[in-house]
């Protein structure tokens, strides 16, 4: 089991920055790649940003967010950050932090998450 532990949500006006991290524990050494996703009222959740870990590609950026979210990780702290700059209204989600077996490849063409966490609210003001 791999647990993971997001934290740095909040309130920031639009054009803001907001650092989302995410604190991952257990049998970390058994995933390749991590990634963020979102959810806004009404939508599926759609994937953000993946990165590998120990395999995999390079990381993969969602249209929407690519040029203004940098996701990166700390190995030695087994944590994973997301970046947010010039934030926009339509950025208000709920941004989960997820875990996969599978590499970087996979994830970014729709593969399965085999671990996530609870939701961290971001919403952004205009």
């Amino acid at each position: 089991q791999v647990q993971l532990v997001e934290s740095g949500g909040g309130l920031v006006q639009a054009g803001g920055s907001l650092r989302l991290s995410c604190a991952a524990s257990g049998s970390i050494d058994s995933i390749s790649t991590m990634a963020w996703y979102r959810q806004a009222p009404g939508k599926q959740r759609d994937l953000v940003a993946a990165m590998p870990i120990t395999f995999g590609g390079g990381t993969a950026y969602a249209d929407s967010v690519r040029g203004r979210f940098i996701i990166s990780r700390d190995n030695a702290k087994n944590t994973l950050y997301l970046q947010m700059n010039s934030l926009k209204p339509d950025d208000t989600a709920v941004y989960y932090c997820g875990a996969a077996r599978a590499p970087v490849r996979a994830v970014a063409t729709g593969g399965g998450v085999d671990y996530w966490g609870q939701g961290t609210q971001v919403t952004v003001s205009s």
